[in-house]
């Protein structure tokens, strides 16, 4: 009963909940109960909050039973990345240069899903500061993956995607600034949705006005992807890309009706010079299929010039220098060795460099608008393969059916860096399992500020693959 409990969705607990079929007390005794039990397996949190979750739990259960009007998420747990901060619950970055931080004050995006009821149980892992695509750090080791322990979480929200997975909590709060949702999405079989700039604040972010990170949903169906964006989502001064951007009815977009008919969908399995296992490549047709059946029309999107790897790279790691080159100065040995190596491939880029960087993003984002002005939808798979070993080094070789590839970047993500530049929305969902039953997930990306459009496709391909149903064996 107590499992049961744990894998309703957080759309059904909050319904639930407010008719006083189910107790805020109940829920969330059950979900830290799955997450002690679970955390020496999976080791997916950095920090459990029991004692101030019951606290939560029980005045949202007064707040029920005295008739209060509810929030959006009145009395479901969720928890939250380990670089997004938290009032009162300390917030690592998954280093031990902060291992005992306390912020003072919670992130815009964490203090609107409190206001809307939601309980936080836990801070999940991440990689040092999120700075690569699987999720291990010297402060807590490795988090294995939720279907299988001799492979990578992915990452670097490899922590929120196993908990959601696990049944550990519905949703989660994750951040992706070049699939770091989408990924771990991917390797875990859950929902990860990067949704376009300035739909949610990020008050964090240093550099807000180039900022290509984004605070996001973690969820295990489409619905509560909706139900958490509409939460979280709405103008706050400490981001001005969100400044005047209405709230849709994001929950009414996802209702289960209609079909695709004349929406066009572009679709491509990989960039050019790029590839993708066989059983990936097996589960993307399936998937296109059902796209086919819903009625959408199909159109083969021819896939040069998106090599954007190296873009991002000359971007981002620029960003990263900037920020820790003192702390690796200062203490290099308490820092992730990759982290370092990350460092020192920015360290020849100069600011002309950066700025014409900057330059093909804008080129970039008006090459992915031509492509949807006449399609709605972009279609590719999430990643080239499944979960990688979980031993993986970042900066070793990729197997892709017995094909060894040099990087991994490039090689196994590189349909998912391209949106974190533009700013459109782009979604990974369940498409499939490979050998051993590993996820694979296909994704699609959008019209720019068009989140109701692209959650509506999802979920109506949500529904047409029927895979909901199946769960990572825990015992």
């Amino acid at each position: 009963m107590s499992e049961e409990l744990c894998f309703l969705s957080a759309t059904t607990l909050r319904e639930r909940i407010a008719r006083r079929e189910l107790s805020p007390v109940e829920v969330t005794r059950a979900v830290l109960e799955r997450a002690e039990r679970l955390q020496p397996v999976l080791n997916c949190f950095i920090t459990l909050c029991g004692d101030e979750a019951m606290a939560q739990a029980r005045s949202a259960e007064k707040a029920v039973m005295r008739g209060d009007a509810l929030g959006l998420l009145h009395g479901v747990p969720f928890t939250c990345k380990d670089l997004v901060n938290t009032r009162g619950v300390r917030t690592t970055f998954g280093s031990l240069l902060f291992e005992h931080n306390v912020p003072t004050r919670d992130a815009e995006a964490i203090a609107r899903l409190r206001r809307q009821g939601a309980i936080l149980v836990g801070k999940t892992t991440t990689s040092e500061f999120g700075a690569k695509c699987l999720t291990d750090a010297p402060l807590f080791g490795r988090t294995r993956n939720a279907w299988s322990a001799a492979h990578t979480s992915g990452g670097s929200s490899g922590g929120a995607a196993v908990a959601v997975a696990a049944g550990i909590a519905p949703i989660g709060i994750a951040t992706d600034g070049g699939g770091s949702t989408r990924i771990p999405a991917s390797c875990n079989g859950v929902v990860g949705l990067k949704q376009s700039n300035g739909i949610v604040p990020h008050s964090q972010v240093e550099d807000v006005f180039g900022n290509l990170t984004y605070v996001t949903p973690m969820t295990r169906d489409v619905a509560d992807t909706a139900l958490m964006l509409e939460a979280m989502a709405g103008e706050d001064a400490s981001d001005p890309w969100s400044i005047g951007v209405p709230v849709p009815d994001y929950r009414k977009a996802v209702k289960l009706d209609g079909d695709l008919r004349g929406k066009r969908v572009l679709f491509s399995a990989a960039p050019e010079g790029r590839i993708v296992s066989a059983e990936v490549g097996a589960a993307f047709e399936a998937s296109l299929a059902h796209l086919r059946e819903l009625g959408a029309e199909l159109i083969e999107m021819p896939p040069t010039n998106f090599n954007i790897e190296p873009l991002w790279r000359t971007i981002n790691h620029t960003v990263w220098r900037a920020r820790f080159t003192e702390m690796a100065e200062a203490c290099p040995e308490r820092l992730s060795p990759s982290l370092l190596q990350q460092l020192a491939l920015a360290s020849a880029v100069s600011g002309a460099d950066y700025q014409r960087a900057m330059f093909a993003r804008t080129q970039l984002f008006r090459r992915v608008q031509a492509l949807l002005r006449d399609n709605d939808f972009l279609a590719m798979p999430t990643l080239s393969r499944t979960a990688l070993p979980i031993d993986q080094d970042l900066f070793g070789t990729i197997d892709i059916d017995g094909r060894i590839f040099p990087e991994v970047r490039a090689n196994w993500f590189p349909w998912t860096m391209p949106f974190n530049l533009t700013g459109h929305p782009a979604i990974s969902l369940p498409s499939g399992f490979g050998q051993g039953g590993l996820p694979i997930g296909i994704q699609l990306a959008g019209r720019f500020r068009r989140e109701p459009e692209l959650l509506r496709a999802a979920s109506l391909l949500e529904a047409a693959q029927g895979l909901l149903s199946r769960r990572p064996d825990l015992g």
